[in-house]
């Protein structure tokens, strides 16, 4: 019966760490109302996985210390004494993840759910405070706890739950949707230029300014040398969570998270069809194994989550043609003027029937191009005659670089047919290799083994100088009044022995490189208005802007972002000054 009451405080135990848990996945998805069907059944879940689990670990702890303890353990079924020391130190954890999730998602969630969450974590620091100070005072050295400090002891575990709640309050509206068509500005809104600059952008997932410089300075990449040279350089703050979705939609709109609506790469749901989709799953307490096990469901966010206007979007409006590939939740894809591939194209090109591509990318012409462009680097493959790399062919990072080559040359052949005035082309064959062989872009921090001399670990400086061959094209296409904007969403950092440990442990990939740290990418600058300088920190948000006030087009005042006119000289900034609208959103 003593082993039985053990069991009923570790269940009690489990399910209030997962009380505090959905308090914070709360806390951090603020759309959730507080009162709902979807909050219910994310606690459920939360029971389900953490209770379980933590019921467990706690039982085992409670069993382990009667062993090295010579005074057997005698609660009750509830047993305020040993529920005190439990709930102070899962309050004192809940309290640092609070802080650590504000830390880490303060850019995404937005200013207002910002500080609410602030308020939420001050409040149950100081009930986890209380409740230590119960704990100590009480409850220690043997001590008999007396009527009134059990009453003070469940008003601080009910307060360490209802005080957050009720800062944070019943839920937030959604960020609401605009118009997918573009608003055409009326005669005389503004005046382009007769000569309107080509704005060329080549997106990096991954790239890490400090590996370029090192082989910058080895006599290697000399694109990059020379660009590095003779333009402008800058570090780009990026977002939390450090996914590709939310990095490129807030570079594509100027505007953070909690005004793009796009958050995170997917929604997690516990039941089909559920309406208030949680989109931010909390960090620092292995929040990913609720999708590993089932218990919630994730799917892919696409173009229709995205609640605010492009920056090709916006040119479109001002009579500008873009030419977008491979740009992050652009599918189904929709532009008015010029071009848009989807990252999603090359899923549906291989389709014996070809439909999922009709939707991949527009217009239908371009699409006709992009398909031949898929079957010629398509079929060699399909019978085996294509030479590749034997250390492409290891692993799915290979594949998407093989991927990349293919929409390179899409955009060389739809350039030329449809002559935009933006370009950007993406390539992510960077990040997915460098998660993979990071350890042969930083020797420096990894210990040298066998395997670190062999041709495998050239493989991530080869694809560098891949880029670089790019670059080296794209300044040659560049015109006297052009601009080349080579931007990296995010760079890379070598993953800590502990993750990796864990990740052998659970059968996972052993990767060794990662960017969930939020590392600052870059954007560096080319071009004959360009400056020869390195200048302040930017933030992701920054390059919507910068493009748009190129283009000669206003910058939108409810951005996050700002047009960094300091990449220019001072020529070129005097003579074309910042123009402003209040909004491009209609």
């Amino acid at each position: 019966m003593r082993y039985l009451r053990m069991l009923t405080n570790a269940i009690v135990a489990g399910v209030l760490a997962a009380v505090y848990l959905t308090v914070v996945v709360l806390l951090i998805n603020p759309q959730v109302p507080l009162i709902s069907r979807t909050a219910g059944r994310w606690f459920l879940a939360l029971v389900s996985f953490y209770g379980l689990n933590l019921s467990v670990a706690v039982y085992l702890a409670i069993l382990l210390r009667e062993v090295f303890v010579s005074r057997p353990l005698r609660p009750g079924w509830l047993s305020i004494r040993l529920l005190a020391w439990l709930g102070a130190m899962f309050a004192a954890a809940t309290a640092l993840i609070t802080w650590a999730n504000l830390q880490g998602f303060r850019s995404v969630l937005g200013e207002v759910a910002a500080e609410r969450m602030w308020t939420a974590a001050v409040a149950a620091t100081v009930c986890a405070v209380v409740l230590g100070g119960v704990v100590v005072l009480r409850f220690s050295f043997g001590r008999t706890g007396t009527r009134a400090a059990g009453v003070l002891l469940v008003v601080a575990l009910v307060a360490s739950v209802a005080v957050p709640l009720w800062v944070r309050g019943f839920g937030d509206l959604p960020v609401p949707s605009v118009p997918r068509a573009n608003v055409h500005q009326p005669p005389g809104a503004i005046v382009l230029s007769a000569v309107v600059p080509h704005v060329r952008l080549i997106l990096l997932d991954g790239a890490a300014p400090s590996v370029i410089r090192e082989r910058v300075a080895a006599g290697g990449l000399p694109n990059f040398g020379y660009m590095l040279d003779r333009g402008a350089l800058m570090d780009l703050a990026t977002l939390k969570p450090t996914q590709a979705e939310p990095v490129w939609t807030a570079a594509a709109t100027g505007k953070y998270s909690s005004r793009n609506g796009v958050r995170s790469r997917a929604v997690y749901r516990t039941e089909p069809g559920e309406v208030d989709a949680v989109d931010l799953l909390p960090d620092y307490c292995f929040a990913y194994g609720l999708v590993y096990q089932g218990y919630v469901t994730e799917d892919a966010a696409s173009a229709e989550s995205v609640r605010a206007r492009t920056f090709w979007d916006i040119a479109g409006g001002y009579g500008l043609a873009s030419g977008i590939v491979r740009w992050p939740l652009t599918y189904p894809a929709r532009l008015d003027r010029g071009y848009l591939i989807s990252d999603r194209f090359h899923l549906g090109s291989s389709s014996p029937l070809r439909l999922a591509d009709a939707r991949a990318g527009v217009p239908t012409s371009a699409v006709e191009i992009a398909r031949d462009a898929f079957d010629a680097a398509e079929f060699p493959a399909w019978t085996g005659t294509a030479a590749a790399p034997p250390a492409e062919l290891e692993s799915d990072g290979g594949l998407l670089a093989r991927w990349d080559r293919v929409y390179q040359e899409v955009a060389f052949r739809l350039e030329s047919q449809f002559a935009p005035k933006v370009t950007a082309t993406r390539y992510q064959g960077l990040d997915a290799l460098s998660h993979i062989y990071w350890n042969s872009a930083e020797p420096g921090q990894f210990r040298r083994t066998a395997a670190s001399s062999s041709a495998r670990a050239k493989v991530l400086d080869d694809y560098y100088g891949v880029i670089d061959e790019e670059l080296g094209r794209s300044r040659e296409r560049l015109g006297p009044n052009d601009l080349l904007m080579v931007v990296s969403g995010f760079g890379m950092d070598r993953v800590s022995l502990s993750k990796r440990i864990l990740a052998r442990i659970l059968g996972q990939p052993d990767l060794t490189g990662s960017h969930e740290d939020a590392p600052d990418g870059f954007l560096l600058a080319y071009g004959p208005k360009v400056v020869h300088a390195e200048l302040p920190r930017g933030a992701i948000v920054d390059v919507a802007p910068t493009v748009l006030y190129y283009l000669g087009l206003p910058v939108g005042r409810d951005m996050d972002g700002f047009a960094r006119s300091d990449i220019f000289v001072r020529s070129y900034r005097r003579e074309h000054p910042v123009a402003y609208i209040s909004t491009h959103e209609r």
